[in-house]
């Protein structure tokens, strides 16, 4: 997987929902366009217009808890965003980013999310399980994905992956 490159979106808080992701009554909406022009609303209504295609967000610890709907997910890719930063995610909304292709979830430590800021200008090697924080020439390593999410994650969803095993 090639480096991804873009600038941080930083929300300090923990347990940022899918209903703040996406507020319940956006969910009737299908078109991922419009979906995502509400993306973030319950925390920062002007979220979709501040970020770029390739930009990632950071925020606190179990980041996607909530429901299983993939409409916080599908909104943010949307939006262009390619990565969550972030010390743990809620295991569904984990297994939705990755089993849907639609951007990566990224496990840091705690002490790397205080290091991080908004508007930095990251760069992450998930190869090399590397964040380079070029604003702040710092570098934090990124707790590496099991070798089958790795393997998905590379495929690019879970659709796109076959267990072939070579014999």
């Amino acid at each position: 997987m090639e480096s991804l490159r873009g600038r941080a979106h930083k929300y300090d808080l923990a347990n940022i929902d899918t209903d703040v992701i996406i507020p319940g009554p956006y969910l009737k909406i299908h078109d991922p366009k419009e979906l995502a022009k509400h993306a973030m609303e319950g925390i920062d209504p002007e979220f979709p217009r501040k970020v770029s295609q390739g930009d990632f967000m950071v925020c606190g610890s179990n980041f996607g808890c909530g429901s299983s709907r993939e409409h916080a997910p599908i909104s943010l890719s949307q939006l262009g965003i390619k990565a969550i930063l972030a010390p743990s995610f809620a295991r569904i909304f984990y297994r939705n980013v990755i089993d849907g292709g639609y951007l990566l979830p990224i496990e840091i430590e705690q002490e790397t999310l205080g290091r991080i800021h908004d508007k930095d200008e990251l760069e992450i090697d998930v190869n090399q399980n590397k964040i380079v924080n070029l604003t702040r020439n710092e570098s934090y390593a990124m707790i590496p994905f099991s070798k089958l999410v790795a393997k998905i994650v590379e495929a690019g969803g879970l659709i796109y992956y076959k267990d072939v095993e070579e014999g």
